[in-house]
Parts: C-alpha cells; structure tokens; sequence
C-alpha cells in the first residue's frame, strides 16, 4: 500500500462510517416522532383526564413542552399523523416500546396489505422529512407509488416534492409505456446525500444543536446585523429583542426571519430583513408573508399589526423598504413614524457600517 492508497483507504472508512452514523441519527429521529404520535393517539383513546384536555390537546402539549426543541403544534400533529399513515413502523421499535406500542399491532393487522413497503426499507431510504411529504397524500397506492421510487431512486426530499408537484403518478399512469418514462428520470433526478440530513432542522432539533443558519450566511451579514440590532434597542424607543434567524416552518418549508422585535409602545412586532445584494421586487413578497404570518399565528390580542423593515445593500448602494401593510389607524400611523427610526437613519447606519467594515478587512491584510 502507498501513500495515496492510504490516503483513499481513510477517506473511504471515514464516509462510510459518516454515513451510517446519518443515518442511525435518522431512524432513530423519525422512531422517536412515532412513538410520540403513539402515545397522542392512545391518550385521545383512553386518557383518564381527556375530558378536561382532549379538545386542544395538541396547543396544551406544545406549550408543555416548549423546554424541548421541535415540539410545536405544526410538529406534533406530524407526529400523530405519521403514526396513524405508517404503523408498519412500529415492526421496527425496540422490545422496550413494543412493550408498551401492543396496541400498535392490532393497527398493523387492521391495515395490513400487501401494498405496504416494509418498515426497514423506508427507514432505510426516508428521513423523517421525507415522510411529512408522503403522509400528505391520502391515496395509498400513489403514496406507496412514490414510496417505492424514493427507494429505487434514493431521491433527496427536494426530488420527492418535485416529481410529486410534477403529477410523476399520474402521468405514469396515463403512459402507454409506463416503464420508459421511470426509466428516463433515472439520470436527471437529484440523489440523496447522507450529510445533507445534518442540515435539517429536524435533525439539529433532534440532536440538540442550534438551528442556525452559518452554513449561508457570510461574515459581512452577520456583522451588519449585530449592529442593526445594537442599534435599534439604543435607540430607547420602546424595542424589546425577541428572536434572530427566526424560523417560520409550514408544510416542511422553513424560512427564517433574520431579527425580530416587539416594540412595547407600539404595541406590535417589528420584523428586519438583511439582503446583502440589491433590492428586489420578491423582497416584498417575501416580507409580505412574514407579516401574514406573524399576525395570524403570533401576534396577541390587542396587538397592532406587525411591521416589516426590508435592509438591501450592494456594496454602497442602499435601499430600505418599510412594508406597512395594513396599517390603517391614523393614530397608530402617527406614533409608528415618532417611534420608529427614519429611512434616512438605517440608510446611513449601514453605509457606515459597509465603510467600517472594509476598513478593518484592509487593515487586518
């Protein structure tokens, strides 16, 4: 053996055994998201207090266990409608939760049928993201269709949805030759990459890290956004820190919010964007369901409407964008503009921080 034999022999132990390591990580995720769908549905069956917790049981368990990441509203009904979409599972727990899953079984039995892809292959080939796109389809042989083609093709979650949103099935079905079109997606079809999973928030929830977004986001963002938010609470105007990056996750998409405020004054959350490049049309969009969804699902009773600041900058061109939206109250118009720092302000402050920044990259060389 040489050194670049060596060399090889390293690299190739050291993926193989990343990989497996991804993977347990995985299945063992996705055991874990269906026992606690197990033990939702076995409460709402005989729970002794259900009476008293049953009709908002899945609100009540979310703030419960708020102390454990991932356990959102959105997560735990997952959680249960995976367990109900995929008992089959359960065939591949420990005997400790066999133990105490007995009744799973009987749900195995109701449902079995042989169109059902064995519980290790699934495991095998799908991460638990890939099973939230799967339990949305209602018709089992289209669901068990793409089952089959996720394994056969080891497609990436991104594939999954893609050839779901192309109708695959259905066209498929309506083929004369059905097998020459699945042949042809064979070399046009992205791949699943076992350390791509290590990315997934369900995964960093799961294993305890933080979900942060450091794998895109560059040193210059990070930095402008530490004085943007230094800024805004010196200013001493009623703006209270609430979250940075926060995440908004919908049907297995997840966005991220970069700062996120809630002006005590104002009464309402002020929302900031950063986009180290120019200013697009698609900015607003984007800012647009932010402000949608925080004043649907997070904003409290007596709250003004949420307020979005839009931050673009392409080396020293600046654009600032205030999405109002909705803010239809003279009064509340009046004190917003009081409250709130001027374009003008937040133009200046980046500028000086864009200037600031390459001054310290031209000394440090």
């Amino acid at each position: 053996m040489n050194l670049d034999n060596l060399i090889t022999t390293i690299n190739t132990v050291h993926q193989t055994f990343q990989a497996k390591a991804l993977q347990s990580v995985s299945v063992n995720l996705t055991l874990r998201n269906f026992v606690i769908g197990y033990y939702i549905v076995e409460y709402e069956q005989n729970g002794g207090d259900k009476a008293a917790y049953g009709i908002r049981l899945i609100e009540n368990l979310a703030q419960k266990l708020a102390h454990i990441k991932g356990m959102s509203v959105t997560a735990l009904k997952l959680m249960r409608q995976f367990y109900l979409t995929y008992p089959q599972i359960g065939q591949s727990l420990t005997d400790q939760f066999k133990i105490d899953i007995e009744i799973s079984q009987s749900v195995i039995d109701q449902s079995s049928s042989a169109l059902k892809v064995p519980a290790e292959k699934l495991l095998r080939s799908c991460s638990f993201t890939h099973f939230i796109e799967l339990v949305k389809i209602d018709d089992e042989l289209k669901r068990t269709f793409y089952e089959v083609e996720t394994i056969k093709g080891n497609w990436s979650v991104r594939e999954l949805k893609r050839q779901i949103a192309s109708l695959l099935y259905e066209r498929v079905g309506l083929s004369i030759d059905k097998k020459a079109l699945l042949q042809s997606l064979e070399n046009k079809t992205e791949v699943f990459n076992p350390t791509a999973i290590i990315k997934e928030p369900y995964i960093l929830e799961f294993t305890g890290l933080e979900p942060k977004q450091t794998y895109s986001e560059t040193d210059l963002e990070t930095a402008l956004l530490n004085h943007i938010e230094a800024f805004l609470l010196e200013l001493g105007t009623g703006f209270c820190f609430e979250a940075r990056q926060k995440r908004i996750s919908i049907e297995n998409e997840h966005d991220r919010i970069d700062l996120v405020f809630y002006h005590r004054i104002l009464k309402c959350h002020v929302l900031v964007d950063l986009k180290v490049r120019a200013f697009s049309h698609a900015d607003v969009g984007q800012m647009n369901f932010y402000l949608n969804y925080y004043k649907n699902e997070i904003s409290m009773q007596g709250d003004n409407p949420p307020i979005g600041i839009i931050l673009c900058t392409e080396k020293n061109n600046i654009k600032v964008e205030y999405a109002t939206a909705g803010l239809d109250k003279n009064l509340f118009v009046s004190k917003y503009q009081i409250m709130l720092p001027s374009t003008k302000e937040l133009e200046a402050l980046v500028k000086d921080d864009l200037k600031e920044l390459a001054a310290e990259n031209i000394s440090e060389k």
